[in-house]
């Protein structure tokens, strides 16, 4: 049996579990909290003594769907249904709201709350907080 036959909550047990991991792994390893808007913001906008850590964790990213592909003969399912306008008007909202929350789902949501960060906690809060009126407002008015 192959990931691609799994039951989809078999995939997500899998791939948290995996997100996890590494997190310990960057925490033990680097002693930082693997927060991936930082990691990617420290990447573009200065050149320092963690440019190479940066830039390797983003090029790990980037290669996850090549990694799967050799794993299991196929990309991953991936279905996105939103125009370009919408993507980018969802893309400039989250970075505004990483900016404003001195992080993202990855930094206080995995690493955060683990730490038992009352800040994060917070954060975390308020990330879904907006995910839940975000998806009743636009079911709301008929979105799809």
């Amino acid at each position: 049996m192959t990931s691609l036959d799994w039951p989809a909550y078999l995939q997500s047990l899998e791939g948290g579990a995996l997100i996890g991991l590494a997190a310990a792994l960057f925490l033990l390893l680097d002693g930082r909290v693997a927060g991936v808007s930082g990691i990617i913001s420290g990447t573009f906008a200065r050149f320092d003594r963690h440019q190479l850590r940066n830039t390797a964790f983003l090029v790990g990213l980037l290669l996850g769907p090549v990694a799967y592909r050799l794993a299991f003969g196929a990309w991953p399912l991936v279905r996105i249904d939103a125009t370009w306008g919408i993507l980018a008007l969802a893309g400039l909202l989250v970075g505004f709201g990483t900016r404003l929350g001195s992080g993202c789902t990855s930094g206080h949501g995995v690493c955060g709350m683990a730490r038992l960060s009352r800040r994060s906690i917070v954060a975390v809060a308020v990330f879904l907080s907006t995910g839940v009126l975000t998806v009743a407002t636009m079911n709301a008015l008929g979105v799809p």
